[in-house]
């Protein structure tokens, strides 16, 4: 059952308020479950993205992260992994200015999901070996501009293993980085709170001249998630 609550409520688009909606636990309903029921209802970001059209909240991150370092131009090759259900991919496809025949946006997954207009949709696995040779032949032997991940591994609750999971997300995306970008690339890829490991950022900073770590709003606050951002792709050591 599903019920507003006054007094409660929070801004939505626009400025204007909206009420909380309180969420009681269903027969069979796992307490996990409505407690995922009652975010999504509550949070303003769901509300716009499908106002907007977008396939999901976490477009707002990637927007969000452009919006304040400029990754995205006109005209650039994008690669985006962990791409289902699309909503990075539309707004990569906005701001490269895709549907006006510039640039080239390449989008992948595991899952199967709704192809975006003008978007190159590839269904493989990350951590199949030969993956990154088939999105080399996508790219027709072009470099890319940025690679963006939003790769993640279902959640165990233990945080040791989730981390192991994520980074190893990681590394396997910024292999296929270090083997497509042009010079001055970018690499955008999701990690959990604390950051890439010691040797992720040693090898991001061998390969960049920048790297950070980047936690957009548009994350949940009780989300461990954020990202690594490196910038000035150099080439990858012991490149000539």
């Amino acid at each position: 059952m599903v019920r507003s609550t006054k007094g409660r409520g929070a801004e939505g688009s626009g400025g204007t308020r909206k009420l909380a909606v309180r969420v009681r636990t269903a027969k069979g309903r796992k307490i996990a479950s409505t407690r995922w029921l009652q975010r999504q209802l509550n949070d303003p970001y769901v509300d716009e993205a499908k106002r907007r059209g977008y396939r999901s909240r976490a477009a707002f991150k990637l927007a969000e992260i452009d919006d304040k370092y400029r990754l995205l131009k006109p005209g650039m090759i994008v690669v985006d992994l962990g791409a289902a259900p699309g909503g990075w991919s539309q707004i990569a496809a906005q701001r490269v200015q895709l549907m006006a025949g510039k640039g080239r946006v390449i989008a992948l997954d595991l899952a199967e999901f709704e192809p975006v207009s003008g978007v190159t949709h590839l269904t493989l696995d990350m951590t199949e070996p030969e993956t990154a040779e088939l999105i080399r032949a996508a790219l027709d032997g072009m470099n890319a501009d940025i690679v963006l991940s939003d790769m993640h591994a279902p959640a165990t609750g233990h945080r040791p293993t989730d981390h192991l999971r994520i980074m190893g997300l990681a590394e396997a995306a910024l292999d296929l980085a270090e083997s497509i970008l042009a010079p001055g690339g970018v690499f955008l890829a999701k990690v959990l709170q604390g950051g890439a490991s010691q040797e992720l950022v040693a090898r991001l900073n061998r390969s960049f001249a920048k790297v950070r770590h980047v936690k957009p709003k548009a994350s949940r606050a009780d989300s461990a998630e954020m990202y690594v951002l490196a910038t000035g792709f150099r080439g990858a050591p012991g490149e000539s």
